[in-house]
């Protein structure tokens, strides 16, 4: 029987074992979780979602009190079309995260960053492009360009040395979609080297409509390898969402995929960003906790836990320190959605119900964004004495990935926790 470790992924002159770590923000994919992928020989990601923030939290810059300082005078103002990222500081905090995470690299693996197009910052292609440049010049491996079709973004960093040399992918739910970014790729000479074909059960923000439970990723994979093939195209294909053992990544692998990406059972490692006590509260979700709704401020549906803390806040808009998601028009749609929430009788707001700002609660871990295969992750590691289950490895995971048979899962050997001493 077939295991992943028979297989490699080949992205041009480098080969992987064939496990690809999600990029998950904010900062839940640290660069602890992607470096221990790289150090075993897969890929691991970062997130590049609010790394000014990130920088301040990991390395205790002040990109974020700077901002936030520069447009104080517009906090009680609705109207946001003033506030605007400084490129400088933006690349210099891209640089900071990134090339910390680089310097730090080991093993045969490949780092890899996840840029989301829906951050426009008020500035769409401006702060794109200075992302891109500032995560080439700091020497990431891979750039995988997620939330959007991504028509003029390699426009923005054609003439970079490194245009031709970095591993550059994109993430799609159909066909459709990899063709008009292939459209734009032409334009510049560029095709992806890699393409990861996300199906409706993945986690966080999703590719499809409200219908998205009438399509399967085992039904869009075999459509992609089928144009890629007929195109005589070079483009490693990757399914992502719901591959939950390394028995079904091997199905995606003998019917042509060149590996998988996988981020739900890492999401309770010691090396994610979650804090501990969410950590537990994906061990204990039951598939009833998981919804998918329509509360992000990028108008994709979002798959979450309903325990969430974010759902129903009536927090301020964070634009001044944040304002990740402003348009170049200074919109948003938490703004419209807050303003038009009324206040009680003592003038307080009340609770948001259309929107969450996601800039603020994606940075204070009160978004739980999950897979749907989310609720099974209690069968994946040892319930505790005291009812809370034990913490696993990247490592662990990353390897029973690698060996898993019959979609079986190896237990992380049992802790053994200290005997109380009897006063």
């Amino acid at each position: 029987m077939a295991i992943l470790n028979d297989f490699r992924l080949r992205l041009g002159a480098n080969e992987y074992l064939p496990i690809v770590v999600g990029g998950m923000g904010v900062d839940i994919s640290t660069s602890a979780l992607a470096l221990a992928a790289c150090r075993l020989g897969g890929i691991g990601h970062i997130s590049d979602a609010m790394t000014p923030f990130v920088s301040d939290r990991e390395f205790k810059t002040h990109f974020t009190k700077t901002k936030s300082g520069r447009y104080k005078f517009n906090r009680d103002n609705i109207d946001k079309t003033q506030i605007k990222f400084n490129l400088e500081e933006l690349y210099k905090a891209t640089v900071r995260v990134v090339s910390a995470a680089v310097n730090q690299k080991t093993g045969n693996g490949g780092l890899f960053i996840n840029v989301m197009e829906k951050l426009t910052m008020g500035a769409a292609a401006d702060t794109l492009g200075v992302r891109l440049k500032a995560a080439m010049d700091a020497g990431i491996d891979g750039i995988t360009l997620s939330a959007g079709l991504h028509t003029g973004t390699l426009k923005l960093i054609k003439d970079h040395p490194r245009f031709r040399d970095v591993k550059i992918g994109i993430i799609v739910s159909s066909v459709r979609a990899l063709k008009i970014f292939l459209r734009g790729a032409a334009k510049v000479d560029r095709n992806p080297d890699y393409v990861i074909v996300e199906g409706p059960l993945a986690g966080g923000h999703l590719g499809f409509g409200e219908d998205w439970a009438d399509y399967d990723l085992k039904t869009i994979v075999p459509e992609v390898i089928d144009f890629v093939r007929s195109e005589n195209l070079d483009i490693a294909v990757i399914p992502a969402g719901g591959i939950f053992t390394g028995t079904e990544a091997v199905e995606y692998l003998q019917m042509g995929c060149s590996a998988v990406q996988v981020a739900t059972r890492f999401t309770v490692t010691e090396e994610c960003g979650l804090p501990a006590d969410v950590k537990q509260e994906y061990f204990t979700a039951v598939e009833s906790d998981i919804v998918v709704n329509s509360l992000s401020a990028t108008g994709y549906l979002m798959r979450m836990l309903k325990s969430s803390p974010a759902i129903g806040s009536n927090v301020k808009p964070q634009c001044e320190p944040l304002g990740y998601t402003l348009s170049s028009q200074g919109t948003c749609l938490y703004l419209d959605a807050w303003a038009a929430t009324p206040v009680d009788e003592t003038g307080k707001k009340l609770p948001v119900k259309d929107k969450i700002c996601i800039c603020y609660h994606f940075g204070q871990h009160n978004v739980w964004t999950c897979g749907h295969t989310v609720y099974r992750l209690k069968d994946t590691t040892n319930r505790l004495p005291d009812g809370t289950y034990q913490m696993l490895t990247a490592e662990h995971v990353f390897n029973d990935y690698l060996f898993s048979q019959n979609n079986e899962i190896t237990l992380p050997a049992p802790v053994v926790l200290p005997s109380k001493v009897a006063q």
